[in-house]
């Protein structure tokens, strides 16, 4: 059985759950992502964007407690989590498709656009 996400440190309940709505369900998913295509699947979900929640998630990730985030680090951090924040705010503005097409090719739909269908058979 895989284990919840509330199994790594910093994160909790609420995390948990904001997880499971962008359709991350367990620690092992979440630790394969990495920290920012998780975060950026949070934020798809329309969680708001927080520096705090990111850097949680990351030191939580490498097995750090929250707090241990300083200096050049974590200004480095802020540089990663203004790219992602801006990264989404550029799909929401194009309307959020790009978002979305994402999510239909990870769940196996075609997009009709990008592959030749044959014409019906009458």
């Amino acid at each position: 059985m895989a284990a919840p996400i509330s199994t790594i440190r910093n994160l909790g309940p609420a995390m948990e759950a904001a997880f499971a709505r962008a359709g991350v369900h367990d620690a092992e998913t979440l630790r394969a992502l990495g920290p920012d295509a998780a975060y950026a699947r949070l934020l798809q979900a329309g969680v708001r964007p927080h520096f705090i929640g990111y850097y949680v998630l990351v030191m939580g990730l490498q097995g750090r407690p929250w707090n241990d985030c300083q200096g050049a680090e974590k200004a480095a951090l802020r540089g990663r989590f203004d790219a992602l924040k801006a990264a989404h705010a550029a799909t929401a503005a194009k309307g959020g498709l790009a978002g979305i097409e994402a999510i239909l090719d990870e769940i196996g739909v075609i997009d009709p656009a990008r592959q030749a269908m044959p014409p019906p058979r009458r």
